[in-house]
């Protein structure tokens, strides 16, 4: 039977002509869509109309049990993971004082863990897609309380830096398996909602170690018990995942594909994408590394910069920071969600822009309340754009990598961009503004804003030629069997999805 609807140009191949096409595609809302014919198996373009909007509760309903079970393990991963890490930057002031070093010192332990967290992923992201998703998060979240308990017991800041630097190889094998675990079981129209919701699970790990540093109070050592309490939450959700089988959609696919699956075979087909998708790699950490000095240029600092700079208290600042990261959580499911009907790309250009937009407001206030309103306004869009990122590079990545492709992007982007809160630091204490008292204090806003601004066009530029691939089956075999790759700019489905003929894949442009 014909289609009703309307024939489109054949997605663009180059570089080139696939960034032009894209630009284009943001300005028309119907999708180009490559479709499947079911009786000879040939592929066209044609526009469809985007989906309608849908009651978000409505898509919650439609996870079942065991789908919950898997989102929420995910994100209490990821929430544990984001908790370790805060437990530093937002204890900057106090471990500088604890072992007498000055704050940028102190961010250099946060450059040591963004810049190793990339092995982690490759290491545990292959692991979670040769062997599944559940031991190797297991003994990932072990790993990473050990290392937690032996930050607290660092007496020196060389043994702090060493630990730190081992504790960022394990912290980055955590999103790869959890996003993958997470999202892999959630049905196509709940994934806008439910990556937004996922991706907040790192807010949400904030807004706990900022808890937790205001209930401990400003005493120095006092810094021990948040990461007492990060030890315990980590380890507790490794014993969490134990009690949960493994995921239904890796299950199925190592069957479907057991007799090719070994050792050697994956390690081939790994060789295979990357030599293959090599473009499509590329791009993800240009964009991931975007993304990563995004948050940590908005968010790292801004505890230092309200207590330096804005003259607030222990107490203050931290009320502030837990309002900033609520505006995170909110603004990520939202606009995690509207990315569903809206388009991914479209969503993160928005985002970003009001962001851009919003920097005045958020630099200048003066006091713990508009610091706080601007905050949450501020994180609300930073987060935003972050909440359509699990999704959208799960639907990129090469369907057999789908564990390992979405860490080790992201990862990679975390290494390149790991100075980002050390660059702050450094140019904060270097440069000087007039304080609330009439003195000269580090200029923390005027660096974090100028830095924030270059870096949201950045990424609007980035999402703008780049490509996109919205509602994508996630029913493939695991890597090692019957892999076949495809130019990711030709929009060409993989191999075990062209077996499906009622299948639609939503091609590079949206």
């Amino acid at each position: 039977m014909a289609s009703l609807n309307m024939p489109a140009d054949p997605v663009a191949k180059g570089i080139i002509p696939t960034a032009k096409q894209g630009i284009k595609d943001l300005f028309i809302w119907k999708q180009r869509v490559v479709v499947t014919n079911e009786q000879n198996g040939e592929t066209y373009a044609e526009w469809q109309d985007p989906p309608k909007f849908r009651n978000p509760f409505s898509l919650l309903w439609e996870l079942t049990a065991m789908n919950w079970v898997f989102f929420l393990v995910g994100f209490a991963a990821w929430a544990a993971d984001a908790f370790d890490f805060h437990a530093l930057s937002i204890q900057t002031v106090k471990l500088s004082k604890y072992y007498a070093v000055s704050k940028t010192d102190i961010s250099e332990a946060i450059t040591f863990t963004l810049l190793l967290r990339s092995v982690g992923a490759a290491f545990f992201g292959l692991a979670g897609d040769r062997y599944g998703r559940k031991w190797p998060m297991v003994i990932n979240m072990w790993i990473l309380g050990l290392l937690q308990i032996c930050t607290i017991y660092s007496t020196t800041f060389k043994q702090f830096l060493a630990v730190r630097s081992l504790f960022g190889l394990f912290m980055g094998g955590v999103y790869g398996n959890a996003v993958a675990m997470a999202l892999e079981n959630c049905p196509p129209d709940a994934r806008g909602l439910m990556s937004g919701i996922l991706q907040q699970g790192y807010s949400f790990g904030y807004v706990c170690a900022a808890c937790a540093n205001l209930g401990v109070g400003a005493a120095i050592e006092s810094w021990k018990t948040v990461f007492w309490i990060a030890a315990g939450l980590s380890i507790g959700v490794g014993f969490i995942r134990i009690c949960f089988p493994e995921s239904k959609q890796f299950i199925e696919a190592k069957k479907s594909g057991k007799k090719s699956v070994s050792a050697g075979a994956f390690w081939t087909e790994t060789r295979v994408m990357l030599r293959e998708q090599w473009k499509m790699c590329i791009y993800c950490v240009i964009l991931m590394t975007w993304f990563n000095f995004f948050s940590h240029t908005s968010q790292d600092s801004y505890t230092t910069f309200m207590l330096t700079q804005k003259g607030l208290d222990n107490a203050g600042a931290s009320r502030a920071s837990i309002l900033m990261k609520t505006g995170a959580c909110v603004g990520g499911t939202i606009i995690g969600y509207l990315s569903q009907f809206v388009g991914r790309r479209r969503t993160i250009i928005c985002a970003a822009l009001m962001s851009a937009f919003l920097i005045p407001a958020w630099i200048l206030p003066k006091g713990e309340g508009p610091l706080s309103a601007s905050g949450f306004m501020m994180q609300f869009f930073v987060q935003g754009a972050w909440g359509v990122i699990p999704i959208h590079l799960n639907e990129l990545s090469p369907p057999m990598f789908r564990s390992s492709f979405p860490g080790i992007t992201y990862q990679l982007g975390n290494m390149i961009s790991s100075p980002s809160a050390q660059i702050v630091n450094a140019l904060s204490e270097s440069n000087f503004v007039m304080g609330p008292k009439g003195k000269l204090v580090d200029a923390y806003g005027p660096v974090m804003g100028i830095a924030t601004a270059i870096i949201a066009i950045g990424i609007i530029c980035t999402t703008a030629v780049g490509p996109e691939k919205r509602g994508r089956s996630f029913e493939v075999p695991p890597a090692g069997a019957a892999f076949v790759a495809k130019d990711i700019e030709t929009g060409d489905d993989d191999e075990m999805d062209k077996k499906d003929v009622s299948h639609i894949e939503m091609t590079t442009k949206h």
